[in-house]
């Protein structure tokens, strides 16, 4: 027995160095166009990560120690896999000089040559072009992390990138407390967490690539934690803030109501259709608060002006959407994406409002597992599903069943491959790979009856 925990040991220690060296590869080597690479060292991660996990399954420390460390590697390391760190970084010192970032392009000031902030050339060509000719859409909980990096580091990227970088690393170590609580309040195993905080997916794309999804899931996992011990005024507001970091969330809200009011196949209770009421009000209200400072009409304009945009004029590793579109080709002869991007979301809110009312959603578990389907059920229908997307329904997959969020969180590195071409041309083989992938796991999770009797 002794020798044999010994042998887990010197594995794991040996594990934690190895993926070590290959996240260092990955943060100071690896560019997004060098895809053998990317998928060679993210398809070695993933298989290294499932055997630290299975070595040191009874070690929650070691893992929670590998998870800092791989983590603290990045730390100095300038995202290789997306671009938009440097609006962050704009968006912030623009605030912190006084200006509005919602009501200003970063092109009109690079063509105007009177910036008002430090390295603004180096930023907007950082950006990009397409990014610095829209208005920004990060909510003000966001902006409020980007002020912090330029009031810490406003004359410097990488010091920047440093303050950006350890405030989502602060909120994956509250991901991990909070949902480590919430998995023994549910009275699931608490290792299931490293399926979040282990993941390479999450470490790459969140720790690496500084995308602020990880501030929002811990908010969201804070607030289904205070609703599971009964405190809905405080999830209501937790769940606002939430909000105000990405608007992802407001996608729950519906799915909440069986929680307060009890199931379909029961009498409908007044006074938790008030507690839903005023739950919803408490989010809302905590949204409206953070945008207060902001309000205006042109913000309004600029703000809906880019969400519709985002629905009708982007598209990246979309699913079902790729298959409409091609059938418009087929019909009309061109792009049918500002029709389809008007009526997909309505299909998703329909959709939403249907799982709210006929699936039970009055236990915690069921709650969650509605809000990953609801979501995923938007993904799927989505223009545009860029892989940091992914995170929220992989958080969520850990309080449930279904597997199928883990599975996407591999496959999503199929997308990638669009970088490969000049013109950023993807291979839609490669995408109906992926999403091939997520189908099949997640059909195997609903043919399981004990699964689907578990969540329905």
């Amino acid at each position: 027995m002794l020798l044999e925990r010994k042998y887990k040991y010197l594995l794991s220690y040996l594990l934690i160095t190895f993926l070590s060296c290959l996240y260092i590869v990955f943060a100071y080597k690896v560019q997004r166009t060098d895809f053998i690479v990317l998928i060679s060292i993210w398809l070695s991660a993933f298989l290294l990560s499932y055997t630290l996990l299975k070595s040191a399954s009874g070690n929650f420390t070691t893992l929670v120690v590998a998870g800092l460390l791989f983590r603290i590697v990045f730390i100095v390391a300038i995202p290789n896999l997306s671009q938009d760190f440097y609006r962050f970084i704009w968006d912030g010192r623009m605030l912190l000089a006084g200006y509005n970032p919602y009501l200003s392009l970063p092109e009109e000031w690079i063509t105007s040559g009177n910036t008002p902030i430090p390295q603004a050339n180096i930023l907007y060509e950082g950006m990009g072009e397409l990014n610095g000719s829209h208005y920004t859409n990060y909510p003000p909980l966001s902006q409020l992390c980007y002020v912090i990096a330029a009031l810490l580091a406003g004359k410097s990227i990488t010091g920047s990138v440093i303050v950006l970088r350890a405030l989502i690393i602060l909120a994956d170590i509250g991901i991990l407390v909070v949902g480590r609580k919430l998995l023994i309040a549910l009275n699931l195993k608490e290792y299931r967490i490293f399926w979040y905080f282990l993941n390479p997916f999450i470490i790459i794309e969140l720790t690496g690539n500084l995308h602020f999804e990880a501030i929002m899931i811990f908010f969201i996992t804070w607030a289904i934690y205070l609703l599971h011990k009964g405190l809905w005024v405080w999830a209501g507001i937790v769940l606002g803030l939430a909000v105000s970091v990405k608007l992802i969330p407001l996608l729950f809200l519906p799915v909440f109501f069986q929680k307060f009011v009890g199931t379909s196949n029961k009498k409908i209770s007044k006074s938790g259709i008030l507690k839903f009421t005023a739950f919803v009000l408490m989010t809302l209200g905590t949204v409206l608060l953070s945008f207060l400072p902001f309000l205006s009409y042109e913000f309004i304009e600029n703000f809906t002006r880019t969400l519709r945009l985002w629905f009708q004029r982007f598209e990246f590793n979309a699913s079902i959407y790729y298959i409409i579109r091609w059938i418009g080709y087929k019909i009309v002869g061109w792009n049918i994406i500002e029709t389809a991007g008007k009526i997909l979301p309505f299909i998703t809110l329909c959709f939403i409002l249907l799982l709210s009312w006929i699936k039970k959603n009055s236990t915690t578990k069921q709650l969650i597992t509605g809000c990953l389907l609801g979501l995923s059920f938007y993904y799927f229908l989505s223009t545009t599903v860029h892989p940091w997307y992914i995170a929220v329904p992989l958080v969520l997959s850990i309080f449930t069943n279904y597997k199928f969020a883990i599975a996407w969180s591999i496959a999503v590195i199929l997308s990638y491959t669009a970088y490969l071409s000049p013109d950023f041309k993807e291979n839609l083989w490669l995408i109906g790979l992926e999403y091939s992938i997520v189908c099949v796991v997640l059909y195997c999770n609903l043919a399981k009856p004990k699964t689907l009797l578990d969540h329905l």
